[in-house]
């Protein structure tokens, strides 16, 4: 009798123990995601008053003496406006050429590097390679000045070559590729050699497809780079022919609708950010999955 009691207190001790365990589950879920939500408020409600903002009327805005978080008569002149206040198109299509140009260039540079420092054998690998890592180091404003020199010397001012040279090699890419390169096993290479292929064969036929998640990711944030480039473009064009959508916006703001016109202004910034954004959505899988690889070894 004394054991049957004894068992019955112990199932109401684990019963009441479960019991607790489920509470704080719940509390730890409902506290994650709580911050999860306000961590998301955060960060997106910027996205949200710009597009508020770019709906408002000129006069509905300059009349709001509190900002409101939302307007009952929504308008798209601004966009409109964004359109034919400067020359936005041509600016999509010049950041269009540039940023193709720009990633097509880098990728065969970046990926070349990164497999000759991955599976190739040179005198001197050992030193080069940490000089190389080595100008992640050098601030980037110094670089820029150096590049700026180079390319007005050259009298490459305002034209699409002196916007794409300097960004056609990117040491942290170069590093990302040859990581995961060396991750892939050197059986491989040396069937692949056995087999009569070269080493650039076996570059495009084997490294590429088995790091494609890295490939892909480098490719989009490269595009993103180049999308966003600022500095740069502004620095070296002063003729309107070779405007940037980036520094379009300077553009728009100084010569076409004014300062005071943030509406129309914050219009032309959706239309330039909606592509990233789209680039980004459809990718981000991949992007996730080549950082993290690029992260691991072995």
């Amino acid at each position: 009798m004394t054991s049957a009691y004894s068992g019955k207190k112990s199932g109401k001790s684990r019963e009441a123990l479960e019991k607790r365990t489920r509470v704080l589950s719940v509390i730890r879920k409902v506290f994650v995601y709580l911050m999860l939500t306000v961590w998301a408020v955060a960060v997106l409600f910027p996205f949200y008053w710009m597009i508020l903002t770019s709906v408002k009327s000129y006069g509905e805005y300059a009349a709001e003496f509190v900002p409101k978080f939302f307007t009952p008569s929504p308008t798209f002149e601004n966009y409109r406006s964004a359109f034919t206040a400067v020359p936005l198109a041509r600016y999509f299509v010049n950041t269009l050429i540039f940023t193709l140009v720009t990633t097509a260039l880098m990728l065969v540079v970046s990926l070349l590097a990164a497999f000759a420092f991955a599976r190739l054998d040179f005198r001197g690998k050992d030193i080069v390679f940490p000089l190389f890592l080595s100008l992640m180091m050098i601030p980037s404003e110094l670089m820029i000045i150096t590049n700026f020199q180079t390319i007005t010397n050259l009298e490459l001012r305002n034209t699409f070559t002196g916007l794409i040279l300097p960004s056609v090699t990117s040491v942290f890419y170069i590093y990302l590729l040859k990581e995961n390169f060396e991750q892939v096993p050197d059986d491989l290479y040396r069937a692949a050699r056995i087999d009569g292929s070269s080493d650039f064969g076996y570059l495009v036929r084997v490294l590429v497809p088995i790091c494609r998640p890295t490939v892909v990711t480098v490719t989009i944030l490269k595009i993103i780079e180049c999308w966003n480039s600022y500095v740069w473009p502004r620095l070296i064009t002063d003729d309107q022919n070779y405007f940037l959508v980036s520094n379009g916006i300077q553009e728009i703001r100084e010569n076409g609708f004014g300062r005071e016109n943030i509406p129309a202004m914050m219009a032309a910034v959706v239309v330039i950010s909606v592509p990233l954004i789209l680039l980004f959505l459809i990718f981000r899988r991949k992007i996730m999955a080549g950082v993290s690889r690029g992260g691991s070894k072995g």
